[in-house]
Formats: C-alpha cells, sequence, structure tokens
C-alpha cells in the first residue's frame, strides 16, 4: 500500500529552508585562503541532504541543482579543485535559484526557467575544470581540505536523504519509514553512527511545528482570560477578609497562575534575533564588493527573543540601516588609509535586553555625519535650522521625509526614502531610534522596541467622564503643578517648568473634545512622557492605577482614531482606549531652555 508523501511537504519547505539559510551562512564564512575542512564538509552534506529529501518527493528540479554543486563540492573537498572566489559566487547564486524554486513549489510564485539553467551551467561549468598539477601550484597554492576516505564517501550515500530514517534502522525494513524532523537550529546533517542518531531523533522527539494560526489563537484565549480575571480582581476588592478568606485566595492564587500562563503562551511567539541577522552577511557580502570596500560584519545578542510579529515588521528598517553604513558609513580602502585606519571598516549589528524593551544597534567606525553639510542641505532645502541646534536635533534632520545628503543617486541609495522609512516604521511599532555619530569615527544608530505589542504594562487615567490608557514605557512622572511653574507663550501655548526644563502642556480633554473636571492644570495632574529627546506634560483630571492591558486592534474593529494607538477592556468590562503618545510627542518638541 502506498503512501501520501504530500502532508509531510510543509515538514520538507520548513527544513529545506533553514538547510539553505546554513549553507549561505557556511559558505559567507568560509576563509578562501584557507578554507576550513569541517565548514566544506558541511556545505557538502547540506547539498546532498536537500538532493536527498527533493528526490523522495520527486521535486526534480530542486534535485537537478543540487546534484551538479553536490558534485562541484565533492571535488573541492577532495582537494581536486582549488576553491575560488568565482566558486562561492556560482554557489550562493544556486541557493538564490534553490530557494526561487522552492518559492514556487510552495507559494506558486514564478520560477525563472533561464536564469536556473544559467545557474546550472556556471556550476557545471565550474564542477569540469581541470585542476592545476600539484607540482605547479605547491609553492603558490591556498592549503587544501584532505582528501576524505573513499569508506567515509560511501556511507555518506548509504545513510539515506536525512528527511526518513533508511529502511535498516528500522525494526520492520518492510513498513513504511515514518517521517522525523530535524531541530529548527540543529547544524548542518552528517555521518554519524546509528546510536547517534537515535539519540539525535530522540531530541528531536522534543520539538514540534506549529502553525503560527493556532499560536496566535492560543495567545488572544489567554489576553480574554487576563481581562476576565481582572474583572474577578475588580470585583473581590470589597469582600470582607474574614468572611471570604478562601475565595479571595483562590482569587489570588488565579491571578499568579493567569500571570505565569501568559508569560509562558507569550514566548511561544518569541524569536532568536537570528532569524533575522542571518539575511545581512549576504547582503554586506555582495554590497561591499560592488562598492568596492573592504567590511567585517559582527552580529552580537543572535540569541536574544522578541516577538514574531515585531521580528517580521524590524527586517526592512535593519536593510536601510545596513546599506547606509555600507555605502555612506564606511570608505573606500584608499580613504581609510589616508585617515590612518584600516582599510577593513567594522560594521556591528547586535541585540541585547532592557528590562520589556529590546535594544537594536547598528554602528560602523567608518566616516561618521558631517554636521555642517546636514545643515547646508537642510537650509537649502528651506528647512528652518540654525547653526545653535544640537547634535540630536541636526542627526534627526535625516529622518526627514526626502532628505539626503548624497551627491548622486544610484540603485544603492541617495533617494532621501531610507532613513525616512526607518523612522516611520519604528515609531509604528511603538519603538524609538536615536542617532549618535562623531566626524571620522563613525555613526551608531539605536532602536528600542517593546518585547511584544498583544500585552503591555499601562497607566489608566481619567479625563473628564472617559478613562484613557498611556503606555508605561514613556511615562516618566506625575504630579500636580504649581502655578507659578506654569507660563503661557506666544505661538506655543501653555508650558511648564519642570527642574529648569520648559516642556509643551497638552490637554488631552481639548485633544479628545471632552469636558474636564479640571477648569485649570493646578486642579488636575501632569503626565510627563518622553520619546528619545522630546517630552511633553499631559493634562490629565486622575491617575486612577498601574495595569497590564490586552491591546486589541481598533481598526480591525473599527476604524483608525487620530492620536489613538489601539483599544483594551478594563476590569468592568468597559473599553478604554490606548493614547497613542509616540504621535503625540513626533507633532511637539520640548522647549529646552526656553
Amino acid at each position: 500500500m502506498g503512501i501520501d508523501t504530500s502532508q509531510f511537504f510543509q515538514i520538507f519547505f520548513d527544513e529545506t529552508e533553514e538547510l539553505l539559510q546554513q549553507l549561505e551562512a557556511l559558505l559567507l564564512d568560509l576563509d578562501m585562503q584557507a578554507p576550513d575542512v569541517e565548514s566544506l564538509h558541511a556545505i557538502f552534506r547540506i547539498a546532498h541532504s536537500i538532493k536527498g529529501n527533493a528526490a523522495t518527493f520527486g521535486f526534480s528540479d530542486l534535485t537537478d541543482i543540487t546534484h551538479v554543486m553536490e558534485s562541484l563540492l565533492d571535488k573541492i573537498r577532495h582537494g581536486k579543485l582549488r576553491l575560488t572566489d568565482e566558486h562561492r559566487r556560482v554557489m550562493l547564486e544556486a541557493k538564490d535559484v534553490l530557494k526561487m524554486q522552492l518559492d514556487g513549489l510552495q507559494h506558486g510564485f514564478p520560477v525563472d526557467a533561464a536564469r536556473v539553467l544559467q545557474v546550472r551551467e556556471a556550476l557545471d561549468a565550474q564542477r569540469v575544470q581541470d585542476s592545476a598539477p600539484p607540482e605547479a601550484t605547491a609553492a603558490t597554492a591556498a592549503p587544501q581540505p584532505a582528501a576524505v576516505p573513499e569508506e567515509e564517501e560511501e556511507e555518506e550515500e548509504d545513510l539515506g536523504y536525512g528527511f526518513f530514517e533508511p529502511l535498516d534502522f528500522l525494526p520492520d525494513a518492510a513498513s513504511v519509514p515514518a517521517p522525523t524532523r530535524q531541530s529548527a537550529r540543529a547544524s548542518a546533517p552528517g555521518p554519524a553512527s546509528a546510536a547517534t542518531r537515535r539519540d539525535n531523533h530522540a531530541a528531536e522527539a522534543s520539538t514540534i511545528r506549529v502553525n503560527i494560526d493556532k499560536v496566535d489563537q492560543l495567545i488572544n484565549l489567554v489576553g480574554e482570560l487576563v481581562i476576565t480575571q481582572a474583572m474577578i480582581a475588580a470585583c473581590s476588592k470589597d469582600l470582607e477578609p474574614a468572611l471570604h478568606e478562601k475565595l479571595i485566595n483562590g482569587i489570588e492564587q488565579l491571578n499568579r497562575n493567569t500571570r505565569d500562563l501568559q508569560d509562558s503562551v507569550m514566548s511561544i511567539r518569541m524569536m532568536p534575533m537570528d532569524f533575522v541577522f542571518s539575511r545581512f552577511p549576504r547582503l554586506v557580502h555582495e554590497l561591499s564588493s560592488k562598492l568596492g570596500k573592504r567590511v567585517e560584519f559582527v552580529t552580537e545578542g543572535g540569541a536574544t527573543e522578541l516577538d514574531k510579529g515585531l521580528i517580521e515588521k524590524i527586517v526592512d528598517p535593519l536593510t536601510h540601516l545596513i546599506r547606509n553604513s555600507v555605502d555612506h558609513g564606511i570608505e573606500v580602502p584608499a580613504k581609510r588609509q589616508q585617515a590612518g585606519k584600516s582599510e577593513t571598516g567594522l560594521l556591528r549589528l547586535s541585540a541585547t535586553h532592557q528590562g520589556s524593551h529590546i535594544v537594536i544597534e547598528v554602528s560602523d567606525n567608518g566616516a561618521g555625519l558631517d554636521r555642517d553639510k546636514i545643515l547646508r542641505k537642510a537650509a537649502a532645502s528651506g528647512l528652518d535650522v540654525s547653526p545653535e541646534m544640537s547634535d540630536d536635533e541636526v542627526w534627526n534632520l535625516i529622518c526627514l521625509p526626502g532628505f539626503s545628503t548624497a551627491e548622486t543617486v544610484t540603485d544603492v541609495s541617495g533617494r532621501g526614502v531610507g532613513m525616512d522609512v526607518v523612522k516611520r516604521n519604528i515609531t509604528s511599532l511603538g519603538g524609538t531610534l536615536g542617532i549618535s555619530s562623531a566626524l571620522g569615527h563613525g555613526t551608531r544608530v539605536t532602536i528600542s522596541l517593546p518585547l511584544t505589542l498583544a500585552i503591555l504594562d499601562g497607566i489608566s487615567v481619567r479625563v473628564g467622564n472617559e478613562i484613557y490608557i498611556l503606555p508605561l514605557s514613556y511615562v516618566i512622572e506625575s504630579f500636580q503643578p504649581a502655578r507659578q511653574d506654569l507660563r503661557h507663550i506666544s505661538g506655543q501655548g501653555m508650558v511648564i517648568r519642570v527642574r529648569g526644563e520648559y516642556l509643551p502642556v497638552l490637554a488631552l480633554h481639548e485633544l479628545f473634545g471632552l469636558e474636564p473636571r479640571s477648569q485649570e492644570p493646578t486642579g488636575g495632574l501632569l503626565v510627563v512622557v518622553q520619546m528619545e529627546s522630546r517630552k511633553a506634560a499631559l493634562w490629565i483630571d486622575e491617575v486612577l492605577g498601574q495595569h497590564q492591558i490586552v491591546v486589541k486592534n481598533l481598526e480591525t474593529h473599527y476604524r483608525k482614531v487620530p492620536n489613538i494607538s489601539g483599544a483594551t477592556i478594563l476590569w468592568d468590562g468597559s473599553v478604554s482606549l490606548i493614547v497613542d503618545v509616540a504621535h503625540l510627542l513626533g507633532q511637539h518638541r520640548s522647549l529646552a531652555g526656553a
């Protein structure tokens, strides 16, 4: 009786994509002067596994390319061909073609048959080249990997393809082989003994693939549980402890269990930043080669985790920043030498956790930002600038729409859309972006993002008869102002003096068209909020308390509301709107030194 292998297609697609990512990373890490033997073996085994897995499902197009690449790699790892930059370039192109074919099979995307044929012929041309005689290259050729014993090569051919367990290892060779999955972060597959393979499979059984829709549904249910728990807790506040001790203890236990369950479920959506970082070595390699620059690319904190929804949205901003660093930041070798620097520039991408936020930094030791040039360009564009502006204010000019200091427009950059897109995307995710630079020494761009957008800590405030939520990450302090600290400035409105700094006062009741309970700020409260270097004081009537809230997308259920980023359900079942503090601050500047 036959078996329907189509049920395993998704596992094949996922595993092949993981293997292709490993293949690219290993190719980019190769030292062309002295290639690591184990790396070459690992690359060969990846091609071998993809070929075998594709053959199992009858995907002959994938099998054809990987077979030719496997033959080329076999010659290189046995020392029959000397590894060159052209080999790496062709194999990276082959990786791209395999990804294109994989997307065609999985999503029905178009496949460029001409490109497939071109890459296959290029691989074949490299494979059939005769290696130089050992005597002629002994003094000049780079060290080549030692030949693999024939026994090992035969063993690899007999091990099967990595997707299914070879029949020899099954209790009943006549039975249908059961599919196994490899760990999502496993290293490249390689030959091993039967005992070792069984141990590996036992470890792999501890992980499963789950459709992201099921995870999202689980998170939504936990969010509803958090809301229900808050309602129960609110109803129990007036209970007499002596009469309802067991009920109160049970509610407290429910609170602890709900919090633990929420943390556990949210961690399921968390993914390591390596998922993003792994995309950039190839980009840096090809871009630096195109521009004639030497760039050492270093990543740190790849194991730092971020919500999957945020990871998908952070790729484009980071791509802009990486391209800007290679194109505008790091100089060509000749200029770096003239400046007394190493010919090779350093580009660093790092991620760290700081409280409930993740901080991502893109830094380089290149030319840095030219303050005077930026001011001249801004003035020529009709912007209101002055030499007295702080460095932070000058650096933020490059994030304005259409602003660019590039002398010429190329296919790399210079169209004035890069930093504008970065700023807008980061702000839309509830994050902040900071820029620091020193002319001749380099630039650092810092991105701070909340770990997740599904649940956040907030402060509930009363404005008139309505309750609003302020995200806690923006809140600095709250206080009742003194009359002598308040001033009216022509063209600026009301400001408040806080420790020598004047901040604009934004009346939320005016913003949302409400009748306030306090007719003057002195009769209510001011909440100081900050995003990057911008601060403001929000005039409210009352602070009700701090809560953990479940964020609901308002646009999905209603429509986009100005100055509102979402909604939540309160402990009494009513709906409360979440103030878009980032958008508010984006429209007002701090009046430092006024």
